[in-house]
């Protein structure tokens, strides 16, 4: 099966790189600068689950021009259309495309584009950054992946995806309620990230702060709600984690958005917490903590845009 990962960031390069170290046939879709980069000094770990320095097969947008079986997606949000711009050339009648992107929103953008047949669900948990050189830092022992077709089907197609996934360094796993899965975590996102960036500080931080673990249940009872509204109740063993995970005393779990928002860089505020919240409208949900979450983070991006546009212009 011939496999192309858009993109070698943080979370594509990460598992790209695990599966071509299991010996799959991976190929990474990347911008110029970026090959350059991976040419110069090969695609970096640095992991508890072992270093790893690879000499990756690069391929750029326009030297793309067939099919391939299998494209995975994990990209950040905001750059989700000009990445469906690049990758358009490896989407043929037969090929799989599973993202791995946060939210639902991407979903309708990739049916929108390519219809219904190629577009697969999917999951993953990792915690990752590329370092100041362009290595891949792992933060943690977490590393899984889901994916399942969004109807629930155990297909052939997934078994023989399945099959490439499996014996690498990485927990993977077929799903066949792969949707609920997506919204589960969504859930999940939307409260770490409302609860870490709203209060600025880790879990532990807002736990040990009175009326903290108060303020993040509140907000997980919220977004659960706007879940269960859309058809998605998620399942009792996954509330008692969520619970657990945004309470534990001195932990220093936080979002991904919060350590974005730290670096001044941009942040998938409107995938995760503006596009659950709009959805909570349409339904009829209440989530005033959720709109205060929103606007404290739309403040922030309407405050570093023009820097952005500023430096992209110079």
């Amino acid at each position: 099966m011939r496999i192309l990962v858009v993109g070698a960031g943080a979370t594509g390069g990460y598992f790209g790189a695990r599966l071509a170290e299991a010996g799959r046939d991976v190929t990474f879709l990347v911008r110029a600068g970026r090959a350059d980069q991976l040419g110069r000094s090969g695609l970096q770990i640095k992991s508890p689950h072992g270093d790893l320095l690879l000499k990756p097969k690069l391929i750029t947008a326009a030297a793309l021009d067939r099919p391939f079986d299998t494209v995975i997606l994990a990209v950040k949000a905001f750059a989700l259309e000009e990445a469906l711009a690049d990758l358009a050339p490896a989407v043929g009648s037969e090929t799989m495309i599973v993202p791995f992107l946060n939210g639902m929103r991407h979903m309708e953008a990739l049916v929108g584009r390519f219809g219904e047949r190629p577009v697969l669900g999917g999951v993953c948990v990792v915690a990752t950054m590329l370092d100041p050189d362009g290595r891949i830092v792992q933060l943690g022992d977490m590393q899984e992946l889901a994916y399942g077709e969004r109807d629930g089907t155990m297909s052939e197609r997934v078994h023989a995806l399945d099959a490439q996934f499996q014996n690498a360094v990485f927990k993977a796993q077929a799903s066949d309620s792969i949707l609920l899965r997506m919204w589960e975590k969504w859930v999940l996102l939307a409260t770490v990230g409302g609860v870490t960036c709203l209060m600025r500080g880790t879990v532990g931080e807002v736990e040990a702060a009175p009326g903290g673990a108060e303020f993040a249940l509140a907000l997980l009872a919220e977004c659960i709600a706007v879940a269960t509204a859309a058809g998605f109740t998620p399942r009792e063993p996954f509330i008692k984690t969520a619970k657990g995970m945004i309470t534990a005393r001195g932990s220093g779990f936080a979002s991904s958005m919060f350590r974005d928002m730290g670096a001044g860089a941009p942040i998938e505020a409107d995938q995760i917490v503006a596009d659950l919240l709009a959805r909570a409208r349409r339904h009829g949900v209440g989530t005033p903590l959720l709109a205060v979450a929103n606007a404290h983070l739309a403040v922030y991006q309407n405050r570093i845009r023009p820097m952005r546009l500023t430096a992209a212009a110079s």
